[in-house]
């Protein structure tokens, strides 16, 4: 079984302690992350707190600025969000951002991006929600945008919804190419294919069967617009919950199926050895990079997960960003991707 990285995507800003100690603390999971084996930290790009973890009443910080400071805090782990949304940005202002994240961060900078679907929050800050088609057409020319201004010198593009024109990016990101672009989002129809034609990395949620379709799906739009499959990375989100006994896995098993439905199978629940087990069969049905959210626990249980996985996956590991494979409507607010984010499943 091939060993892959993994990553710690950081949710839950509702830490109970003052504002004012509030990034500290936090500080605290990025770099007990770093020190147990995690390859990169993601955090949300959301500007209200999403429903599962209490809503636009609890605490949430802007993801980019928080980027940046955690690059100062850290050395080591890559950092990007999970995922930009596209309708909050002007591609051409993020292409600037996440190069400067790249610049602060000696070269550590990822671009997660999705179609965005929290309606809640771009009603009460008076963002734009246009139907979800025009969103997926707003994706592909920001994704074009971002790889243009990464690695072209003054390139011009004329879409529907966005334009540059000889557009200046200086300094250059550090990283040769550019960072790395994450499309978030398993649609099959668009987002995929969106993926397979500009993307470096997807991510997708769900259980084994689950993944293994995605995969068969992704493969076959690679084929479709004549691109090598292994050049895109397949990442998988879920929350993690490592449990000390089968009575706790059960119960938490339990309170998934009443948070989540039919989605608790997109969750990892149990004891060290029924993880490793599983993250053997996620292995097999094709992903290459997990991705964890622990939004509950504290920086004790961080570490432990921390050290399990760096056990049963990184011997012999690589960063994504030296694996060879990595080359270049109205949306109900009550469905998430894997408990903490969603996507349009159907486009």
């Amino acid at each position: 079984m091939p060993t892959v990285p993994f990553g710690l995507q950081l949710p839950n800003f509702t830490l109970n302690v003052p504002d004012d100690s509030l990034f500290d603390e936090f500080v605290a999971f990025a770099v007990t992350a770093e020190e147990s084996g995690f390859d990169s930290v993601w955090v949300m790009d959301h500007l209200y707190q999403l429903p599962a973890l209490g809503g636009p009443s609890q605490p949430m910080l802007e993801a980019y600025t928080l980027l940046s400071a955690l690059g100062a805090r850290t050395n080591r782990v890559k950092l990007g969000t999970l995922v930009t949304g596209v309708t909050y940005r002007n591609p051409a202002l993020l292409a600037k951002i996440v190069t400067t994240l790249d610049i602060v961060t000696s070269g550590r900078a990822m671009l997660g991006i999705g179609a965005a679907w929290y309606d809640v929050e771009h009603e009460g800050l008076g963002f734009e929600f246009p139907a979800v088609g025009e969103r997926m057409d707003r994706l592909e020319e920001a994704v074009k945008i971002c790889r243009a201004m990464f690695r072209e010198d003054r390139p011009s593009f004329e879409g529907k919804h966005y334009q540059i024109n000889e557009a200046w990016n200086v300094p250059r990101p550090v990283q040769a190419g550019g960072p790395q672009i994450m499309i978030g989002g398993g649609g099959e129809r668009r987002t995929l294919k969106l993926v397979a034609q500009h993307a470096d990395m997807c991510n997708i949620t769900g259980n084994v069967d689950q993944i293994r379709h995605k995969v068969d799906v992704l493969h076959r739009h690679c084929k479709d617009v004549g691109r090598d499959p292994e050049e895109v990375l397949v990442t998988r989100l879920s929350t993690l919950a490592l449990t000390s006994s089968p009575s706790e896995t059960a119960q938490t098993n339990e309170f998934l199926r009443d948070v989540a439905g039919d989605a608790v199978g997109a969750f990892n629940v149990g004891e060290e050895n029924e993880i490793a087990s599983q993250l053997d069969e996620l292995q097999g049905a094709g992903v290459q990079y997990f991705i964890f959210n622990m939004p509950t626990s504290g920086v004790d249980a961080v570490r432990r997960a921390g050290e399990l996985l760096s056990k049963h996956l990184s011997k012999g590991r690589q960063s994504a960003h030296s694996n060879s494979t990595v080359r270049s409507g109205k949306t109900s607010t009550s469905a998430t991707r894997a408990g903490f984010e969603r996507d349009d499943e159907h486009t």
